[in-house]
């Protein structure tokens, strides 16, 4: 009995996990068509053969309320337990109720897929601002950082010189000199 309600927290914890999967907004206590059907193919529930995704879909729609877009921790259990039949033909409802549960609990969705940086000499060479040249080279400070604003605008300096004039207050200490 321990180990059946130690089960049905660990398929409550996969439930919060795949309900808020992709969605900032999400609560937890959701799962729409496309995460349940994420969470199916994730816990190797659709295996193509007895159960194809089509199933899956097709109990989604069952289970759910009529209006509803989502399903419930309630209704994601009475569509584990109709899911179960079809996955585990041979076995009796129970067993086969035991061992769906077991193939959802404390699974996370899987990010297989993701898009990876691309690390190429080309990207590295238009990215490195220490190579920039001109006014572009005028926007990041020396470790790379933008200015921001700054980088960006001209600010008018009342000092008597040239815009980007390099040498400015320089004169002074020549004029000294001689």
């Amino acid at each position: 009995m321990a180990e059946s309600v130690d089960i049905l927290e660990q398929l409550s914890v996969s439930f919060k996990k795949f309900a808020v999967h992709g969605d900032p907004k999400a609560t937890g206590k959701e799962l729409n068509g496309k995460n349940w059907a994420k969470l199916c193919k994730d816990c190797n529930i659709t295996d193509g053969k007895t159960t194809t995704s089509t199933d899956v879909d097709i109990v989604f729609t069952k289970v759910k309320a009529k209006s509803s877009r989502v399903i419930t921790y309630e209704e994601f259990k009475k569509a584990l337990e109709e899911l179960a039949s079809r996955r585990f033909k041979g076995q009796s409802k129970e067993e086969a109720l035991q061992s769906i549960f077991r193939l959802v609990a404390n699974k996370e969705p899987a990010n297989m897929g993701v898009t990876k940086v691309l690390k190429a000499p080309a990207v590295d060479r238009l990215t490195d601002s220490s190579r920039f040249t001109g006014s572009h080279k005028e926007r990041f400070d020396s470790s790379g950082r933008g200015r921001g604003r700054e980088g960006r605008e001209e600010v008018v300096e009342n000092t008597g010189y040239v815009g980007a004039y390099r040498n400015a207050g320089t004169y002074e200490e020549k004029m000294k000199d001689k």
